[in-house]
Formats: C-alpha cells, structure tokens, sequence
C-alpha cells in the first residue's frame, strides 16, 4: 500500500487506514480532514482511494477501495456515508454468496468537485457525481449525476438544481 497524506492535512487518530495487500494507492490531499471512526479498507478489487483537496470525510464514513474512488476538491461529507465500489457475485445458486466473489467493475465511484454529501448516503459501483451537486441525506446513488443537481431518495432523483 502506498498511503500518501499531505502534511496539511488532519487525520483523527480515531480514524483507521488499514493496509492494503493489493498495493493499493490511499492519497488524502491538501487541508483535507478526516474525522474519527472514518474506516478506508482496501477490498474487492484493485482500485485506488483518491481524496482531493479540502475534502471533509465526517465520523462514521465507511470507504471500501474496490474498483477505485476519486473524491475532487472542496467537497463536504457528512456523517455515516459509505463508498462501495465493488459488487459481490451471487447469481450461481448453486455456491454460497461468500464464495462466489465479485462482479466485473462497473468503473468505480467519482466524485466531482464542489459536492455536499449529506448524512447516510450510500454510493455504489459506477456512480458518478458531477461537479457542483448537492446530495440530500439518505440518498443511495447510482448511476451518472449531471452537474449541479440537487437530488434525493431512493432511487435517486433530482429535486432541484444550484443556480
């Protein structure tokens, strides 16, 4: 694992960073926080953990680096939000789920610049946030979301847009 943290930024020592056997990249730019009992675990797959720069990871937060996440700057995340780029096998009834391992990489998780992350929102394989969006607490986001969009729900959907 290669873990790079700009000396700028602040990290709870509350928060845990586990190792990576995979030889995953975990970066954490400049001025970004990442607040106690935020958990990055390298699993399922190859992906790098890229946090960009005056990025807030709030307590709680759960980032799986899967098929990769890319946090952009100037993003605001609030409490208990999970990033799970990585999906389990399970179609073969035949094997237990447990056995089964992952599906193909549906491209990871992105995260443009600009965002406001509400509490509890879950972020699945091949979503795409772009720049200037607002998700409102609860929200499970996949899919692509067009820049500036304010949206809600599950499933998702847009509910406004930032002028």
């Amino acid at each position: 694992m290669t873990l790079e943290i700009d000396p700028t930024a602040k990290i709870s020592p509350l928060a845990d960073i586990e190792k990576s056997v995979r030889g995953t990249v975990i970066r954490v730019g400049v001025n970004s926080v990442i607040d106690s009992f935020v958990k990055i675990k390298p699993v399922g797959g190859k992906g790098d953990v890229l946090i960009g720069n005056q990025v807030t990871l709030n307590s709680g937060c759960v980032i799986y680096s899967g098929n990769g996440l890319t946090i952009g700057d100037n993003v605001a995340i609030a409490a208990n939000c999970t990033f799970a780029p990585v999906n389990h096998a399970f179609e073969d009834r035949s094997r237990l789920i447990l056995e089964q391992g992952f599906q193909p990489s549906r491209g990871g998780i992105t995260i443009g610049d600009d965002v406001w992350i509400g509490a509890n929102c879950v972020f699945l394989d091949g979503a795409i946030v772009h720049s200037g969006c607002v998700i409102a607490a609860g929200t499970v986001v996949k899919g692509e979301v067009p820049a500036f969009s304010v949206i809600a729900g599950n499933p998702w959907r847009q509910i406004g847009a930032r002028s």
